[in-house]
């Protein structure tokens, strides 16, 4: 089947051979068709080894796994987990397995999970409090997300062979060895806690969740646009 898509007005022929359609929701695909389709120049820098590592890996057809680190895994490394795991799906990139962690654990912080639902995610808690643990859809035929505060080499995270991708700068400076990973990225994102609390908490998580999507769009957008034609 040949599948098409229309993004942001302009024609991007995805032409990709797939067994069944996208099952992905309205809401969902409209939230990332809305994303801005370029990002800072500052951005694109630090981003940068970023994408050279993921363009050769699948130029390479080999499999990446990443793990996004922050200090209490729930917040920023939550929000990159979910969208680069569910943009790769979006970019039919195949053979992408996205984790998270921390350098301590806590819980996933529950406005990361309401705006996550407001952005097109269906969302369930499938444990109990205080350390909930959720299942994160993104495509009714995939397998979801599975998101809970951990630390970063916990058991449910590859022991070796991924990239480390540091997403805030405590635990950038705080974990200068990352054990098992073959490379490191930090993409430093401000921490929306600071705006727990206050009038604008909403929508500043809501602004970092798309900040981290737009720039995982652009990422693999960029990935599939320098892979040689089949």
């Amino acid at each position: 089947m040949l599948f098409r898509s229309t993004i942001g007005g302009t024609l991007r022929s995805l032409c990709i051979q797939i067994k069944i359609p996208f099952v992905m929701n309205t809401v969902l695909l409209n939230t990332i068709q809305l994303l801005p389709k370029d990002i800072s120049q500052e951005r694109k820098i630090i981003l940068q080894p970023l994408y050279e590592y993921l363009k050769n890996k699948t130029l390479n057809n080999q499999c990446i796994r990443l793990n996004f680190i922050c200090t209490h895994n729930s917040r920023r490394s939550i929000f990159s987990q979910v969208w680069a795991q569910s943009l790769a799906h979006y970019f039919n990139l195949k053979n992408i397995f996205c984790y998270s962690g921390g350098t301590e654990t806590t819980s996933v912080f529950p406005k990361v999970i309401e705006v996550l639902g407001h952005q097109g995610f269906e969302t369930q808690p499938i444990s109990q409090p205080p350390n909930t643990v959720y299942a994160i859809k993104y495509d009714a035929q995939e397998t979801p997300v599975i998101c809970f505060s951990k630390m970063y080499h916990h058991a449910f995270n590859p022991a070796s062979g991924f990239a480390a991708i540091m997403t805030c700068n405590e635990a950038h400076q705080g974990c200068p060895l990352v054990s098992g990973a073959e490379a490191r990225f930090p993409v430093n994102y401000t921490d929306p806690k600071i705006y727990d609390a206050t009038e604008v908490q909403l929508q500043k998580y809501t602004q970092t969740s798309l900040e981290i999507a737009a720039e995982w769009f652009w990422i693999f957008n960029k990935v599939t646009s320098n892979q040689p034609e089949a």
